[in-house]
């Protein structure tokens, strides 16, 4: 089959033909160099580019990035523009497991440059490509570490690790400048990051110091965020959440209280993965990355917010809402950015995880089912003998059900005497919410429509206006 030339993503990787035999490659029409291997059992990304001696092509090389199934197209493509930028400066992304580029002449360049002085900057690049790519780690944990080694570190970027591991006291006064300029938590986590870096590069570098340069730091002390509410918070925070304008984002906020998620969790979450026959919310790429994949259990509550969602989204943003539960007008087609004016609404975000977990403790709910709600790892031998799946149909649901019912009978007959809660929560107030947004979005078509009429017909008068000027004059 001959090869092809697409946009890449994922619903278009997974619809491409099998081949009968062989295989054949869906090149990338925005990306030059990055493409899929299409196969009979699997599909590859890779990317493929020439490398340069003294501004002379030396040899073509093609990289693998991983396979479809394991890493989506989006976290592909950021690892192909790493590659294809350390291929054009003369660098085999691989290197780190390679020692070198594939001839002999370049191997042996690459081994040198590998077991001399490292710099922060090349260090980085390997990090980044074999660890955190790779890995298929979440896009919000790679802008944090990049923030912290290009904006933080910029200065030592090309400063060898050899020069940074001999010099403690240096990366000492580097911490006390960070935690003054910036803070005592961004201090802490660039120097954590500094520490990763450091010790993924000495693998391959085996002449690097063995004491980390982050040692030398007086870590700041970090406290817990206590940020969550109580049963009695919950009725205020409530009929904050009512008064919201914008209804997605008002059920996107009692998801998060409902489900203990995390916000990128949700964000990203697609009518596909609601299953509402088995009452199971699929989180396809949690933080941990696919491997951490798992089902939230549905209470009523949560189907009915869920159902809520779906309608606000249809009529709001009908072309987004295709692909999203929570959809918005952004370039991602989701919700982007759930932050809140704090005087509109008290409470968001990691709030209300922790708000999750303090009502399930009211719930009666124990703590290793909270945990596994919530998706954390559970300490201990015993925890390997826990099978997840297996609980989710009726224990666990039982216990998210538990939690849900708890919040709203915290709300006690404010659900049904205050009319702003009663016109969001009350019984047949979906359907009418929805019919709402559709009159408000017609509205909003046709003030635009207007508006668009007035400004042609100002454009047209424009030039007479200006000839019968010229003509005074």
């Amino acid at each position: 089959m001959p090869d092809i030339r697409i946009p890449l993503t994922d619903k278009a990787i997974a619809q491409l033909p099998t081949p009968e035999d062989g295989w054949y490659l869906a090149r990338d029409t925005d990306l030059k160099g990055f493409f899929v291997v299409v196969g009979r059992r699997k599909r590859t990304f890779a990317v493929q580019g020439d490398l340069r001696k003294a501004g002379k092509r030396a040899s073509s090389i093609r990289v693998s990035i991983g396979d479809t199934r394991d890493v989506s197209t989006r976290v592909a493509r950021a690892s192909a523009k790493e590659y294809l930028a350390q291929i054009s400066r003369g660098l085999h992304p691989k290197a780190a497991r390679q020692h070198g580029v594939n001839d002999a002449s370049d191997s042996a360049e690459g081994t040198a440059a590998i077991s001399a002085d490292i710099t922060l900057r090349l260090a980085w690049q390997r990090y980044l490509a074999a660890h955190l790519l790779r890995k298929a780690r979440s896009e919000s944990t790679i802008r944090s570490y990049r923030d912290h080694v290009e904006r933080i570190f910029a200065e030592w970027l090309d400063t060898p690790l050899h020069d940074l591991a001999t010099d403690p006291a240096r990366v000492a006064k580097k911490h006390d400048d960070i935690t003054r300029e910036n803070g005592p938590y961004i201090a802490n986590g660039s120097m954590r990051t500094l520490r990763a870096v450091y010790k993924h590069a000495r693998k391959t570098n085996k002449k690097l110091p063995s004491d980390n340069p982050a040692d030398a730091v007086d870590w700041n002390e970090e406290k817990r965020r206590d940020t969550g509410m109580g049963a009695g918070d919950l009725k205020g925070w409530f009929l904050q959440l009512a008064a919201l304008e914008n209804p997605i984002r008002r059920e996107f906020h009692l998801l998060m209280l409902l489900s203990g998620s995390r916000p990128t969790a949700l964000q990203e979450i697609k009518p596909g993965h609601v299953d509402f026959r088995k009452r199971t919310l699929h989180v396809p790429k949690p933080k941990g990355g696919s491997k951490r994949a798992f089902d939230i259990p549905l209470s009523r509550e949560m189907i009915r917010c869920l159902v809520r969602a779906i309608r606000f989204g249809r009529e709001m943003y009908p072309s987004q809402a295709t692909g999203w539960i929570f959809p918005a007008d952004s370039a991602s087609g989701h919700l982007a950015e759930t932050k809140e004016d704090r005087d509109e609404l008290s409470k968001w975000g990691n709030d209300l995880r922790q708000t999750f977990r303090t009502i399930a403790t009211v719930a009666g709910v124990s703590e290793i089912d909270a945990k596994l709600l919530m998706n954390h790892s559970i300490p201990g031998v015993n925890a390997g003998y826990i099978t997840r799946h297996k609980l989710l149909q009726d224990h666990l649901r039982r216990q998210q059900q538990a939690i849900s019912s708890t919040v709203f009978a915290a709300l006690g007959r404010s659900l049904m005497e205050d009319q702003a809660l009663r016109g969001w929560l009350g019984p047949g107030v979906t359907r009418r919410a929805a019919l709402g947004c559709k009159i408000v979005r017609a509205d909003h078509e046709t003030e635009r429509a207007t508006n668009t009429a007035r400004f042609q017909a100002q454009r047209k008068q424009r030039p007479e206006r200006s000839d019968a000027a010229a003509m005074q004059r």
